[in-house]
């Protein structure tokens, strides 16, 4: 009876401490106590700005600041580190400690409490592994990389294409605290031939695939030469990103930075991506996604995009891309679709004060996007809608900065370009646009020349 009575007495003082919807979650249990750690603030709700469209339901995000993740006064008795190497990890850069990550983190996922999975500083060689949820965490579950992780560089060691898989996992915390990287190891993949075309051949894996994850801020953390994608999203929401460093050779092929799929809710800010494909793609079935103050270069640019390859895709819309600078990449601001029946609606696109500096395409619109041109048809049947671009400045590596192809079966409608100084870098020649297949065009531009009118072209 005493000890039932110091159980409810403990209960009872808990929840005067804490918030009541976090009381209504807790069931009080005697627990050792266990190592301390830093106290971290749980993601707050995206705040919201205006956007400029009116035909479309969603709003843009707007960038989350410090202020707005309101921190938890989490109990010292509910907090506990889980430490890799006291599970058999080794620091010394050649032995496999996938094991020891996989042990650890079960006990992490059992931890009723604010759970720290810490990988410290040195650098851990790591085979494929998987953080798989749900898990039992009342407060946010915290992943620590204080040190460097490398992965196999054989891609036969990959089962599936993903090195590092975090699924099914809500209030969720991952931070390299500037000095964690995640190395894919990827230089053997980039100079393998190529699938396109090929039945049986190996897909490379991405860096790290966040699957079903919701509530979870991701921060200062480096990803570097991946195979694949450094950072994919798949079913995911209400994630910030900020601080992160992405970097991998202009060369090295499909290694886009940031990818995200069927997820909603997402910012990404404040972080550097230089890689070999796009540095953020945002691909099919994604709704309110916002990236702010983002530095990409090299690369592909930042993309919506590719759409329409396969069945069962669908809409895009609510995204804004602000403030960010381009720099030495082949395209800057970019919607691609493929030709084809996939008939899916892309529309409130927003892309406004962006420097672009020395690149190829710096606005484009490609609907017969085909690599390796060995597509049946040459017609999109996407539809793009709501489409601004403002306050876009800055030199291009060609002669047409604006390139506006939409497609004539689905023409483009409500194309807004305003404020747009776009100058050719060599001096010699003045810049020009061209716009195809648009309905309700409105054209503001310094630079280039814009298009007279709305020309329809049959490919």
């Amino acid at each position: 009876m005493v000890a039932f009575m110091r159980t409810v007495i403990t209960f009872l003082f808990i929840c005067l401490t804490l918030e009541t919807t976090y009381c209504s979650r807790f069931a009080p249990a005697p627990s050792p106590k266990p190592e301390s750690v830093s106290p971290a603030g749980a993601p707050g709700p995206h705040s919201e700005s205006p956007h400029p469209s009116k035909a479309a339901p969603f709003s843009a995000p707007g960038p989350i600041s410090e202020s707005s993740e309101p921190s938890i006064a989490v109990p010292e008795s509910m907090r506990r580190i889980f430490d890799v190497t006291q599970y058999g990890a080794v620091s010394d850069g050649k032995s496999d400690s996938q094991l020891a990550f996989l042990t650890a983190w079960s006990d992490v996922c059992d931890w009723d409490g604010q759970p720290t999975l810490l990988i410290p500083e040195g650098t851990f060689f790591v085979n494929p592994v998987t953080f798989q949820g749900p898990c039992y965490n009342t407060y946010p579950l915290i992943v620590e990389i204080a040190g460097t992780l490398k992965a196999p560089s054989d891609i036969h060691a990959f089962e599936e294409p993903s090195w590092i898989v975090i699924r099914k996992l809500n209030n969720f915390i991952l931070t390299g605290n500037g000095t964690g990287i995640i190395d894919g190891q990827g230089k053997e993949s980039w100079t393998r031939p190529r699938c396109r075309g090929k039945k049986r051949c190996k897909e490379y894996p991405h860096s790290i695939r966040f699957q079903k994850v919701s509530n979870a801020t991701i921060s200062n953390i480096s990803l570097l030469n991946s195979k694949c994608f450094h950072i994919s999203f798949l079913d995911s929401s209400n994630i910030l990103m900020r601080g992160i460093n992405i970097t991998a050779p202009g060369n090295s092929r499909n290694t886009d930075g940031i990818h995200l799929s069927r997820s909603s809710d997402i910012n990404i800010t404040s972080s550097r991506i230089g890689v070999g494909d796009d540095c953020v793609s945002i691909g099919a079935g994604n709704t309110n996604i916002g990236i702010f103050g983002v530095y990409c270069g090299p690369g592909h640019g930042i993309s919506v995009g590719s759409l329409g390859k396969y069945n069962n895709e669908e809409d895009v819309a609510g995204i804004i891309v602000n403030n960010c600078t381009i720099n030495g990449t082949t395209n800057g601001l970019r919607i691609k679709t493929w030709p084809g029946p996939q008939a899916i609606k892309v529309y409130d696109i927003t892309f406004e004060n962006i420097k672009m500096i020395n690149v190829s395409n710096p606005i484009i619109i490609d609907q017969k996007y085909c690599p390796g041109h060995r597509c049946d048809s040459d017609i999109s049947s996407v539809g793009l809608s709501d489409i601004q671009f403002r306050n876009i400045k800055g030199t291009s590596q060609t002669a047409s900065p604006v390139s506006i192809f939409c497609s004539p079966k689905v023409p483009c409608k409500n194309i807004h370009l305003r404020d747009i100084n776009l100058t050719y870098a060599n001096g010699s020649t003045s810049a020009e646009s061209s716009c195809f297949n648009t309905e309700g065009a409105y054209l503001d531009m310094k630079n280039p020349i814009p298009c007279v009118k709305s020309t329809s072209l049959t490919y």
